[in-house]
């Protein structure tokens, strides 16, 4: 499988099961670290646990100055789950898109 095919992959499987999560309102109303604007953005989120890698799409405020990003306490929770699982090595749910490899 080639890159084109492996993007094409994710996109696909982020479109059809893992679809952007809705969040509540956000505390802020600017970015807490530089009071920039925020904006509700779909961003990409890389969650690691042991020696897996998991990437998922989710809503967040992003900062238009700074870039920070802020997720939903519903959001934050399903990260520390997904985590949990990673490390656990239950990985049967997700679905493989390539193979990671460290570069020194």
């Amino acid at each position: 499988m080639n890159l084109a095919n492996i993007k094409e992959a994710i996109q696909a499987r982020s479109e059809s099961r893992i679809m952007p999560m809705r969040r509540p309102m956000m505390p802020f109303e600017k970015c807490p670290g530089c009071d920039g604007d925020l904006a509700e953005k779909s961003v990409e989120k890389v969650l690691r646990g042991g020696v897996n890698t998991a990437v998922l799409k989710v809503c967040a405020e992003v900062c238009l100055r700074c870039g920070e990003m802020l997720y939903s306490q519903e959001t934050v929770r399903r990260f520390e789950q997904i985590k949990a699982k990673l490390e656990r090595q239950e990985t049967g749910e997700f679905q493989a898109i390539g193979v990671s490899y460290q570069v020194a």
